[in-house]
């Protein structure tokens, strides 16, 4: 296996997570409870990560800043116009498989 430098797994981690959010932006069809229901996180879940780990690197974001960072615009808008009512079905298996922390 190719040996990395720590920057380069970090240049190389950032660059994926880049391409992850930027593909979560374009499939606004996606919504939020399907990748929780099929993955265990969501684009939420990425905006606490988010803010999370600028906590831990000494700046303070909002949760709506941190969201607005993961979901390229304002989280009200994208509610606006990407997400629908989950049926009855998909919310029971939110419930029966909701993390811990959620």
């Amino acid at each position: 296996m190719t040996e990395l430098s720590n920057d380069q797994k970090r240049d190389f981690e950032a660059a994926a997570f880049r391409r992850l959010v930027q593909h979560l932006r374009e499939r606004g069809d996606v919504q939020n409870i399907d990748l929780m229901n099929l993955a265990g996180f969501c684009r939420n879940c990425l905006s606490n990560w988010y803010r999370e780990a600028a906590d831990a690197g000494g700046v303070a974001l909002t949760k709506d800043e941190s969201r607005e960072i993961i979901y390229g615009m304002p989280y009200a808008e994208w509610q606006a116009l990407n997400q629908i009512e989950a049926s009855e079905a998909k919310k029971a298996e939110f419930e029966a498989r909701r993390p811990k922390d959620h």
